[in-house]
């Protein structure tokens, strides 16, 4: 049913009606608090759903590891067939469940990738913001299992931010980080499972191939299975 509304341009109508019928979209648990705290994290956030976004674009099916409220994983279903997504956390995955919109539906579960793979057939997996907060001793684990989620093809994207970021971090973002990686380490720790594992430095919303000492966030991209 049309508005009885106008707004003052006609390309702008739709936006009106479409929240009239659906309401307005709900933020996330986290991202509630992000835009409320620190809004222009947000947008950095986001710039990394898109990195991984281009990168799997054409995918058939990607997993998501530690995607807590997944608010960003919209943009990657834009480029691939299916998302898969799992957290841990079982207040995080209620909230998905909750504000699931039915033009934008897919899977997400609890589970904790240190307890073993979700399967061993998808194209890509990717875990954002996740490996920071693993203890050094579980990172192999946490790496293994993402990896026995893969198909003999499957690509794999681990985003983290950078240890020397952390001088300049604030205590919330700093809260849990306890394995932060330099490039040297981050490519070692994937190195024994993959036979290309590119690095890409991130600055703000910006990825680029900059000097890795002054990133703010690493980017680990990996290819061809060992």
């Amino acid at each position: 049913m049309a508005s009885d509304k106008r707004t003052r341009e006609a390309q702008y109508q739709e936006s009106l009606e479409l929240s009239e019928r659906q309401g307005l979209a709900k933020l996330g648990l986290m991202t509630s608090h992000t835009w409320q705290i620190d809004p222009r994290r947000l947008g950095f956030v986001l710039a990394r759903y898109k990195f991984v976004s281009k990168m799997f674009s054409g995918l058939g099916s990607v997993l998501e590891v530690g995607c807590a409220d997944a608010m960003g994983t919209r943009i990657v279903q834009q480029e691939v067939g299916a998302v898969t997504a799992i957290d841990f956390d079982p207040v995080f995955v209620a909230d998905v469940r909750d504000r699931m919109d039915s033009e934008w539906t897919f899977e997400c579960f609890e589970h904790d990738m240190l307890d073993g793979p979700v399967s061993d057939g998808f194209d890509g997996a990717y875990s954002l913001d996740v490996i920071e907060h693993i203890p050094v001793e579980q990172e192999t684990r946490f790496v293994s299992n993402m990896v026995a989620s893969l198909n003999e093809h499957g690509i794999l994207i681990l985003g983290t931010p950078s240890l020397e970021s952390q001088r300049h971090a604030s205590p919330a973002s700093k809260a849990g980080h306890v394995n932060c990686k330099t490039d040297a380490t981050l490519k070692n720790l994937l190195n024994p499972y993959f036979r290309h594992v590119f690095i890409f430095s991130m600055n703000d919303e910006v990825v680029h191939t900059g000097f890795y000492a002054m990133a703010h966030y690493l980017f680990a991209l990996c290819c061809t299975r060992r």
